[in-house]
């Protein structure tokens, strides 16, 4: 009897899991795998990574793809190198995907009476200062952590972004940024903000921000590859290699160091992982049937705080907002709550939709596609029952005329540069030590005939100038992801007086100008 009540339940559960199989779109269910593969190609993806959450239960959780196409990993006479495959638990750098699990902390200690997200910054950091007087006395911990503080998008991240200066360093150094906005004008996107944001919670708690996450997260949703250090991503064999692309070539990245940003950016995670942290958003802020966090706080991260964008409703949306660690938006009808990370080498999303009980993750290994986000929408189209149409192939295709615009332009000052145009002034006169209020100081240095740009807080990055002509250089950068810029130099009566730097917007939106010492 007993062996015969084993069987029925054994065909019963098969019967559940058949039709559970047979509810899922048919995208998901017959066409996902080829979708993938096809687009990566498109995009030159070396690997990628998705996860989907349907109803509680872990849909796909796969990888796709290499880690790394070097010759010494990926290419062998013989059978396919299967230990290079992306998998489930493969890492990958989710960059600002950390700002919901820092702004979920900050809302669980509020939810604990530890602290209001309403308190004054300078309540539990007495060091920290704005350029503004008046928003440093009224800014608050809810300013941090929904980007209106001031700050152009990305503003003062060239110092910020791999950098060797530590966390209190960066917080004290916002004193010295001259905001584009008013307080609490316009959004403006602000990696300095969620870092000062992490700080206040070993302000409060005596416990680092890193530790926080690892015990109140990591540990519970049995997130047993998720990190928040540089060396653990560098040391793990099981991590995608970063990739950016010059000139259609895929170009092997170093992993940027972001420690210092950690609460703003310097978690390391896999799809695994990050499905366990989706299915606890979705049940109310449980997992495995344990609360994590008290529902009451999730609410909080989700409401909405600032606007990002009016949106066109002939796309399905008519507005984009920011809660506390999470962009919201509407869309058909149903609230879509996800966040994008991008670092040196990688793009990256978390999406969930409460009113599906959907989640979905997408993890990549270069920065140079929007193919994450486009099978992020291309999988909520599936499950909302809406047309297909290949969004990822109308994405690249406005992409592709963009980097043909942008390559054409800047073969035309390589061409120039090529043809070893003098600059209007010798070398020597370029030399010397430059001084920006908020980076700090650069050197410019003739070594072998050559202008290099040495910069004081990113020791790994130099920027090789060749002359376009007048005071005019193109600075390619040694590190592809802060690109091949024009920069100038200013000259009044003959006597050099400032350069201009500017890096790839991935990096920095801004001009900054260094002056001559």
């Amino acid at each position: 009897m007993k062996s015969i009540k084993n069987i029925g339940l054994l065909i019963v559960y098969c019967l559940l899991s058949t039709a559970y199989s047979f509810s899922q779109p048919a995208f998901i269910k017959d066409s996902l795998d080829k979708y993938i593969d096809r687009e990566m190609k498109r995009w030159n993806i070396p690997g990628s990574a998705v996860a989907i959450v349907k109803d509680g239960k872990l849909v796909v959780s796969k990888g796709y793809g290499v880690r790394d196409i070097s010759p010494a990993s990926s290419q062998q006479i013989g059978p396919v190198n299967t230990t290079n495959k992306v998998d489930e638990n493969t890492l990958f750098q989710i960059a600002s995907n950390s700002k919901a699990f820092t702004a979920t902390s900050l809302a669980l200690l509020e939810y604990q009476k530890r602290l209001s997200l309403d308190d004054k910054v300078t309540k539990w950091l007495p060091y920290f200062k704005l350029n503004d007087e008046l928003a440093t006395r009224e800014v608050t911990v809810r300013d941090l952590l929904c980007h209106r503080i001031g700050f152009q998008t990305f503003q003062s991240d060239l110092l910020n972004w791999n950098c060797n200066l530590s966390r209190k360093e960066l917080i004290t150094n916002m004193r010295n940024v001259k905001p584009v906005y008013s307080f609490r004008a316009h959004y403006g996107y602000c990696n300095a903000a969620f870092l000062t944001a992490g700080e206040i919670i070993p302000a409060v708690t005596d416990t680092s921000w890193d530790d926080f996450l690892k015990y109140h997260y990591f540990v519970p949703l049995k997130m047993n590859h998720t990190s928040t250090t540089y060396k653990t991503i560098v040391a793990d064999n099981n991590a995608c290699k970063p990739y950016s692309i010059v000139d259609h070539k895929l170009i092997l990245l170093p992993y940027a160091n972001v420690d210092n940003l950690g609460p703003a950016a310097s978690i390391n995670s896999c799809v695994k992982d990050l499905a366990n942290w989706l299915m606890m958003q979705l049940d109310s802020g449980k997992f495995e049937g344990k609360q994590i966090v008290p529902f009451e706080a999730l609410q909080m991260t989700r409401a909405s705080n600032m606007i990002v964008a009016d949106m066109n409703p002939k796309n399905g949306s008519n507005y984009q907002m920011y809660g506390l660690g999470w962009f919201t938006l509407d869309y058909n009808g149903k609230k879509i709550i996800r966040h994008d990370g991008g670092a040196d080498g990688f793009v990256t999303t978390t999406c969930f939709v409460p009113q599906l009980n959907l989640g979905i993750t997408v993890l990549t290994n270069t920065d140079v596609n929007s193919f994450y986000s486009a099978l992020r929408m291309q999988i909520i189209d599936a499950y909302m029952g809406l047309p297909y149409f290949n969004r990822s192939e109308r994405i690249y295709k406005g992409a592709a005329e963009g980097t043909e615009k942008e390559n054409a332009e800047l073969n035309k000052l390589r061409e120039i540069a090529g043809k070893k145009t003098k600059a209007a002034l010798k070398n020597e006169d370029y030399t010397g030590d430059y001084t920006n209020t908020v980076y700090g100081k650069i050197t410019i240095k003739n070594e072998n005939n050559n202008l290099i740009i040495h910069f004081s807080h990113h020791p790994q990055l130099t920027g090789k100038l060749e002359a376009l002509g007048d005071n005019d250089f193109l600075c390619t950068y040694n590190i592809a992801t802060y690109g091949i810029k024009k920069i100038n130099f200013n000259v009044k009566d003959g006597k050099l007086q400032s350069a201009i730097i500017r890096v790839n917007d991935f990096v920095d939106m801004m001009d900054y100008e260094f002056v001559k010492d």
